[in-house]
């Protein structure tokens, strides 16, 4: 009976917004939101779902707790230092001006530093950023962020390019300009094609592998030939190749052709 309440709830949520929750992992998904569903006091997932589908904030809420978004500046500095130092450069080289696109952006953190990176290189590109999220792209627009979300970031651009508040720290309008936030179902709605660089990290673990297939695939047909994509510290291809991919560094793979 709770699997049959579950599974509607789906169904419901899928039609409603087109979000299909069954290529998510269903343990992973379905204790998340059973947790979240008992602590507003509902009983079943039908109850839950009449109440999220008339209240606002509660879907939003919903949404928050099935995406996850949790992210940071430079997360993983590592990884950010061969983008910098290795990767930006030879796609530099082969576009002078870069389209890169920020997939799955959560709050920000990620569109905005590469943005910081663009800005310290005065190298020329587009940044497309998005989100299943409204509320998390509403933050992202805010561009306010917690010292902690700032731990990382080196501190000439923390000094160069954010105000601090009392609490937290505003980010400038500069870096802010050359990010354009949209709203974006990686799942259900076609890609855009011609990227120089899409960066996807933290958010496939989440996913089905037959989900996760279907988007490597679609990532590569949206990337240039020389195009890179770069995932999270675990998201590794093992088969790269089956997707026109070659290994360029660690989580780092380049478009074929």
């Amino acid at each position: 009976m709770e699997d049959k309440d579950f599974l509607q709830f789906i169904a419901s949520v899928k039609k409603m917004t087109g979000i299909d929750l069954a290529l998510y992992k269903e343990a992973q998904m379905k204790r998340r939101l059973t947790s979240l569903r008992l602590k507003r006091g509902y009983t079943t997932f039908a109850q839950y779902f009449e109440a999220i589908a008339k209240d606002k904030e509660l879907f939003y809420e919903f949404l928050d707790r099935m995406t996850i978004n949790v992210s940071e500046f430079f997360r993983n500095p590592g990884r950010w230092e061969v983008l910098e130092n290795k990767i930006l450069p030879r796609l530099v080289r082969q576009s002078p001006r870069l389209k890169c696109w920020s997939a799955a952006c959560s709050t920000g953190e990620e569109p905005y530093t590469l943005s910081l990176l663009l800005l310290r290189h005065r190298w020329d590109a587009s940044v497309l950023a998005s989100d299943i999220d409204e509320g998390a792209i509403a933050k992202a627009k805010q561009g306010v962020y917690t010292e902690r979300a700032l731990q990382d970031c080196p501190k000439d651009l923390l000094d160069k390019y954010f105000q601090k508040d009392s609490l937290s720290y505003r980010i400038s309008d500069e870096v802010k300009k050359r990010v354009n936030f949209r709203k974006h179902n990686l799942l259900a709605d076609t890609f855009e094609s011609g990227f120089d660089l899409i960066i996807c990290r933290n958010v496939m673990i989440y996913f089905t592998e037959e989900a996760k297939h279907e988007l490597y695939h679609k990532f590569s047909r949206a990337l240039k030939p020389g195009g890179v994509l770069f995932v999270g510290s675990t998201e590794q291809i093992f088969q790269p190749q089956q997707y026109q991919f070659e290994t360029e560094d660690t989580f780092f793979y380049r478009k074929l052709g």
